[in-house]
Protein backbone atom coordinates (compact mmCIF):
# COMPACT_ATOMS: atom_id res chain seq x y z
CA UNK A 1 0.00 0.00 0.00
CA UNK A 2 1.16 3.73 -0.78
CA UNK A 3 2.43 5.05 2.48
CA UNK A 4 -0.30 7.91 3.68
CA UNK A 5 1.97 11.28 4.52
CA UNK A 6 2.38 14.61 5.38
CA UNK A 7 0.93 16.91 2.00
CA UNK A 8 3.68 18.19 -0.11
CA UNK A 9 3.36 21.88 -2.19
CA UNK A 10 2.86 21.71 -5.86
CA UNK A 11 4.28 23.14 -8.59
CA UNK A 12 1.79 23.91 -11.47
CA UNK A 13 1.75 22.01 -14.43
CA UNK A 14 -0.46 23.90 -16.35
CA UNK A 15 -1.29 25.53 -20.32
CA UNK A 16 -2.54 28.41 -21.17
CA UNK A 17 -5.80 29.94 -19.39
CA UNK A 18 -9.45 28.22 -20.37
CA UNK A 19 -12.58 29.14 -21.09
CA UNK A 20 -14.87 27.40 -18.24
CA UNK A 21 -18.00 26.32 -18.62
CA UNK A 22 -19.91 24.45 -16.45
CA UNK A 23 -23.71 23.40 -15.70
CA UNK A 24 -26.01 26.14 -14.38
CA UNK A 25 -27.59 24.53 -11.43
CA UNK A 26 -24.01 23.89 -10.20
CA UNK A 27 -22.38 26.94 -11.17
CA UNK A 28 -25.29 29.14 -9.52
CA UNK A 29 -25.77 27.25 -6.96
CA UNK A 30 -22.26 25.83 -5.21
CA UNK A 31 -21.27 29.71 -6.36
CA UNK A 32 -23.92 31.09 -3.54
CA UNK A 33 -23.46 27.83 -1.12
CA UNK A 34 -20.24 27.32 -0.64
CA UNK A 35 -19.74 27.73 3.10
CA UNK A 36 -22.58 25.64 3.37
CA UNK A 37 -21.53 22.78 1.05
CA UNK A 38 -18.16 22.75 3.14
CA UNK A 39 -20.48 22.70 6.59
CA UNK A 40 -22.80 20.62 5.81
CA UNK A 41 -20.87 17.65 3.38
CA UNK A 42 -19.68 14.27 4.85
CA UNK A 43 -15.95 13.47 4.57
CA UNK A 44 -15.00 10.25 3.09
CA UNK A 45 -13.75 6.69 4.80
CA UNK A 46 -10.18 6.38 5.66
CA UNK A 47 -10.32 2.91 3.76
CA UNK A 48 -11.40 4.76 0.41
CA UNK A 49 -8.42 6.39 0.45
CA UNK A 50 -6.25 3.37 1.35
CA UNK A 51 -7.78 1.91 -1.62
CA UNK A 52 -7.02 4.12 -3.77
CA UNK A 53 -3.90 4.95 -2.32
CA UNK A 54 -2.94 1.31 -3.55
CA UNK A 55 -5.07 1.00 -6.84
CA UNK A 56 -3.50 4.02 -8.26
CA UNK A 57 -0.21 4.13 -6.60
CA UNK A 58 -0.82 7.62 -4.84
CA UNK A 59 2.71 8.27 -3.10
CA UNK A 60 5.76 10.90 -3.71
CA UNK A 61 6.66 11.30 -7.21
CA UNK A 62 3.38 10.83 -8.70
CA UNK A 63 0.64 13.94 -9.52
CA UNK A 64 -3.01 13.07 -9.20
CA UNK A 65 -5.51 15.29 -10.00
CA UNK A 66 -8.89 16.50 -7.98
CA UNK A 67 -11.03 17.02 -10.70
CA UNK A 68 -14.40 19.37 -9.44
CA UNK A 69 -12.54 19.79 -6.06
CA UNK A 70 -15.45 22.02 -4.86
CA UNK A 71 -13.89 23.04 -0.99
CA UNK A 72 -11.44 20.27 -0.68
CA UNK A 73 -13.54 17.32 1.09
CA UNK A 74 -11.78 14.63 -0.92
CA UNK A 75 -8.43 17.14 -1.89
CA UNK A 76 -7.27 16.88 1.88
CA UNK A 77 -7.55 13.61 2.24
CA UNK A 78 -5.36 13.21 -1.70
CA UNK A 79 -2.70 15.01 0.22
CA UNK A 80 -1.91 12.36 2.88
CA UNK A 81 -0.51 10.46 0.16
CA UNK A 82 2.34 12.47 -0.24
CA UNK A 83 1.32 12.24 -4.30
CA UNK A 84 1.70 16.21 -5.64
CA UNK A 85 -1.89 16.94 -5.66
CA UNK A 86 -3.80 19.15 -8.16
CA UNK A 87 -7.07 20.32 -7.63
CA UNK A 88 -9.24 21.52 -10.67
CA UNK A 89 -12.37 23.82 -9.81
CA UNK A 90 -14.71 26.05 -11.86
CA UNK A 91 -16.82 27.95 -9.20
CA UNK A 92 -15.01 30.53 -7.56
CA UNK A 93 -16.44 30.62 -4.14
CA UNK A 94 -15.36 26.93 -3.76
CA UNK A 95 -11.64 27.68 -4.82
CA UNK A 96 -11.45 30.30 -2.48
CA UNK A 97 -12.19 27.92 0.40
CA UNK A 98 -10.21 24.90 -0.75
CA UNK A 99 -7.52 27.65 -1.07
CA UNK A 100 -7.77 29.01 2.51
CA UNK A 101 -8.01 25.06 3.78
CA UNK A 102 -5.22 23.60 1.71
CA UNK A 103 -2.64 26.53 0.93
CA UNK A 104 0.07 23.51 0.09
CA UNK A 105 -2.02 22.59 -2.76
CA UNK A 106 -2.49 23.96 -5.93
CA UNK A 107 -5.54 25.14 -6.93
CA UNK A 108 -6.42 26.07 -10.60
CA UNK A 109 -9.48 26.98 -12.29
CA UNK A 110 -10.69 24.55 -14.59
CA UNK A 111 -13.17 21.83 -16.01
CA UNK A 112 -13.06 18.30 -16.69
CA UNK A 113 -13.15 19.04 -20.39
CA UNK A 114 -10.87 21.83 -20.48
CA UNK A 115 -8.42 21.15 -17.58
CA UNK A 116 -5.75 23.34 -18.42
CA UNK A 117 -2.66 20.59 -17.83
CA UNK A 118 -0.49 19.43 -19.88
CA UNK A 119 -0.35 16.50 -22.25
CA UNK A 120 0.55 13.36 -20.28
CA UNK A 121 1.65 15.18 -17.29
CA UNK A 122 -0.67 13.34 -14.54
CA UNK A 123 -0.56 9.49 -13.19
CA UNK A 124 -4.08 9.56 -11.49
CA UNK A 125 -7.42 11.39 -11.80
CA UNK A 126 -9.85 11.31 -9.03
CA UNK A 127 -13.56 13.23 -9.11
CA UNK A 128 -15.24 12.88 -5.68
CA UNK A 129 -19.07 13.96 -5.81
CA UNK A 130 -18.66 15.74 -9.43
CA UNK A 131 -18.30 13.37 -12.26
CA UNK A 132 -22.03 13.49 -13.08
CA UNK A 133 -21.86 16.89 -13.74
CA UNK A 134 -19.40 16.51 -16.46
CA UNK A 135 -20.20 16.04 -20.47
CA UNK A 136 -19.13 12.70 -20.30
CA UNK A 137 -17.08 11.90 -23.64
CA UNK A 138 -15.75 15.60 -23.46
CA UNK A 139 -14.27 14.69 -20.29
CA UNK A 140 -13.01 10.95 -21.37
CA UNK A 141 -11.29 12.70 -24.00
CA UNK A 142 -9.62 15.23 -21.86
CA UNK A 143 -8.65 12.58 -19.67
CA UNK A 144 -7.16 10.35 -21.75
CA UNK A 145 -4.83 13.51 -23.00
CA UNK A 146 -3.66 14.77 -19.93
CA UNK A 147 -3.10 11.23 -17.66
CA UNK A 148 -0.05 9.27 -18.57
CA UNK A 149 0.05 5.58 -20.01
CA UNK A 150 -1.19 2.91 -17.43
CA UNK A 151 -2.88 5.95 -15.44
CA UNK A 152 -5.81 5.88 -13.42
CA UNK A 153 -9.45 7.22 -13.01
CA UNK A 154 -11.25 7.22 -9.47
CA UNK A 155 -14.80 8.19 -9.59
CA UNK A 156 -16.36 8.65 -5.98
CA UNK A 157 -20.01 9.68 -4.44
CA UNK A 158 -21.45 9.85 -1.19
CA UNK A 159 -24.90 8.31 -1.60
CA UNK A 160 -27.57 8.23 0.58
CA UNK A 161 -29.16 4.88 1.72
CA UNK A 162 -32.49 5.47 0.08
CA UNK A 163 -34.24 2.24 2.26
CA UNK A 164 -34.63 4.06 5.05
CA UNK A 165 -38.22 5.52 4.83
CA UNK A 166 -37.21 9.25 6.18
CA UNK A 167 -34.15 9.68 3.84
CA UNK A 168 -36.73 9.07 1.08
CA UNK A 169 -38.60 11.95 2.11
CA UNK A 170 -36.15 13.75 2.42
CA UNK A 171 -35.00 13.21 -1.01
CA UNK A 172 -38.32 13.91 -2.33
CA UNK A 173 -37.77 17.28 -1.04
CA UNK A 174 -34.91 17.84 -3.45
CA UNK A 175 -36.17 15.78 -6.27
CA UNK A 176 -39.34 17.74 -6.83
CA UNK A 177 -37.68 21.06 -7.11
CA UNK A 178 -35.05 19.60 -9.65
CA UNK A 179 -34.90 21.05 -12.84
CA UNK A 180 -35.52 18.63 -16.47
CA UNK A 181 -32.57 16.92 -16.96
CA UNK A 182 -30.34 17.35 -13.60
CA UNK A 183 -27.52 15.53 -13.56
CA UNK A 184 -27.44 12.18 -11.06
CA UNK A 185 -24.67 9.66 -10.77
CA UNK A 186 -27.34 6.99 -10.16
CA UNK A 187 -28.72 6.84 -13.14
CA UNK A 188 -25.65 4.83 -14.41
CA UNK A 189 -25.36 7.16 -17.40
CA UNK A 190 -21.69 7.77 -16.77
CA UNK A 191 -20.77 3.95 -16.10
CA UNK A 192 -22.51 3.27 -19.85
CA UNK A 193 -20.39 6.21 -21.30
CA UNK A 194 -16.62 4.47 -19.90
CA UNK A 195 -17.84 1.31 -20.48
CA UNK A 196 -18.32 1.72 -23.83
CA UNK A 197 -15.58 3.89 -24.63
CA UNK A 198 -12.12 1.92 -25.47
CA UNK A 199 -8.81 2.09 -23.93
CA UNK A 200 -10.08 1.51 -20.12
CA UNK A 201 -9.77 -1.37 -18.21
CA UNK A 202 -12.68 -2.63 -16.79
CA UNK A 203 -14.23 -0.53 -14.00
CA UNK A 204 -14.00 -1.95 -10.51
CA UNK A 205 -15.96 -1.04 -7.46
CA UNK A 206 -15.88 -0.80 -3.39
CA UNK A 207 -18.80 0.23 -1.19
CA UNK A 208 -18.12 1.65 2.42
CA UNK A 209 -20.97 2.71 5.06
CA UNK A 210 -20.26 6.25 5.49
CA UNK A 211 -22.83 7.00 8.91
CA UNK A 212 -22.81 10.92 9.17
CA UNK A 213 -24.10 12.31 12.44
CA UNK A 214 -25.39 16.04 12.24
CA UNK A 215 -27.37 18.31 14.28
CA UNK A 216 -30.55 18.97 12.97
CA UNK A 217 -29.90 22.52 11.36
CA UNK A 218 -27.21 20.70 9.67
CA UNK A 219 -29.43 18.28 7.75
CA UNK A 220 -31.42 21.42 6.95
CA UNK A 221 -28.61 22.89 5.46
CA UNK A 222 -27.06 20.05 4.00
CA UNK A 223 -30.54 20.34 1.51
CA UNK A 224 -29.94 24.35 1.45
CA UNK A 225 -26.06 23.49 0.12
CA UNK A 226 -27.95 21.07 -2.88
CA UNK A 227 -27.03 22.70 -6.51
CA UNK A 228 -30.51 23.46 -7.40
CA UNK A 229 -31.70 24.26 -4.00
CA UNK A 230 -28.83 26.68 -3.08
CA UNK A 231 -29.88 28.74 -6.47
CA UNK A 232 -33.01 29.48 -5.39
CA UNK A 233 -34.79 32.73 -4.07
CA UNK A 234 -35.21 33.44 -0.33
CA UNK A 235 -38.48 32.87 -0.08
CA UNK A 236 -38.28 29.42 -2.09
CA UNK A 237 -35.37 28.14 0.27
CA UNK A 238 -37.48 28.71 2.89
CA UNK A 239 -40.55 26.75 1.56
CA UNK A 240 -38.15 24.41 1.09
CA UNK A 241 -36.68 24.42 5.15
CA UNK A 242 -40.17 24.16 6.48
CA UNK A 243 -40.78 20.45 3.81
CA UNK A 244 -37.46 19.57 5.79
CA UNK A 245 -38.63 20.26 8.76
CA UNK A 246 -41.74 18.14 8.42
CA UNK A 247 -40.08 15.21 7.34
CA UNK A 248 -37.84 15.42 10.03
CA UNK A 249 -40.53 15.82 12.51
CA UNK A 250 -42.54 13.25 10.50
CA UNK A 251 -40.34 10.39 11.18
CA UNK A 252 -39.85 8.24 14.76
CA UNK A 253 -35.99 8.11 14.32
CA UNK A 254 -35.76 11.77 13.69
CA UNK A 255 -38.59 13.26 15.79
CA UNK A 256 -37.77 15.48 18.75
CA UNK A 257 -33.58 15.06 18.44
CA UNK A 258 -31.05 17.34 17.87
CA UNK A 259 -29.02 14.24 16.46
CA UNK A 260 -29.45 13.11 13.78
CA UNK A 261 -27.28 10.25 11.40
CA UNK A 262 -27.72 10.55 7.35
CA UNK A 263 -26.96 7.28 6.41
CA UNK A 264 -24.57 7.12 3.78
CA UNK A 265 -22.85 4.88 1.64
CA UNK A 266 -19.29 5.85 0.00
CA UNK A 267 -19.38 4.23 -3.38
CA UNK A 268 -15.95 4.07 -5.57
CA UNK A 269 -15.28 2.99 -9.25
CA UNK A 270 -11.73 2.79 -10.32
CA UNK A 271 -10.12 2.14 -13.50
CA UNK A 272 -6.58 2.20 -15.66
CA UNK A 273 -6.03 3.81 -19.34
CA UNK A 274 -4.85 0.28 -21.02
Amino acid sequence: MAAIAGATAVQPILLTSVRVTVHQAAGVGYQRGAGAYERSRPSYPMRVLAELAEVLRLERGRTVVDLGAGTGKFTRLLALTGARVIAVEPVAAMRRQLTELLPGVHVTDGTAERTGLETGSVDAVVAAQAWHWFRQDEALTELERILRPGGGLALVWNTYDETVPWIRDYQDVYFRRAPEGLPRHQDGAWRKALEARDGWSAVRELHVPNPHPMSREGVLERMLSSSHIAALDAEAQEAVRKEVEAVLDGHPETRGTERVEIPYTTDVYWTHRI
